[in-house]
Formats: structure tokens, sequence, C-alpha cells
């Protein structure tokens, strides 16, 4: 049972971290600011941003 519950808060964190990322992106280009990625630097702020939102989820 820890098994599904650590993969259902992976599967979360990992959709909140995009959704986060392309977040801050979409508010920076209404701010006028051009942000371009590479694949491999999307691939770290991804990961990153999922380590974070998955700290949070810890109490």
């Amino acid at each position: 049972m820890n098994y599904i519950t650590g993969l259902i808060n992976l599967i979360v964190s990992l959709v909140v971290s995009t959704i986060i990322i392309y977040a801050i992106n979409i508010v920076a280009g209404f701010a006028g600011a051009d942000y371009s990625f590479t694949n491999g630097e999307v691939f770290v702020m991804w990961i990153l941003m999922a380590i974070l939102v998955n700290n949070c989820f810890k109490k």
C-alpha cells in the first residue's frame, strides 16, 4: 500500500510542477520577458520543482 501512495504522490508532484513551471513562464511572458528553455533545462527544472512540491506535501 505504501508503494501506491508513493506513486500517487510522485505523479501529483510531477503534474503540479509542470503546471507551476508553465504558469511562471506564461506570467513572465505577459510581463514582457521571453524565456526559451532547452530540453535539458526543462527536465532539470521539472525534477527540482517536483522535489520541492513533494517536500511541501510532507507534514
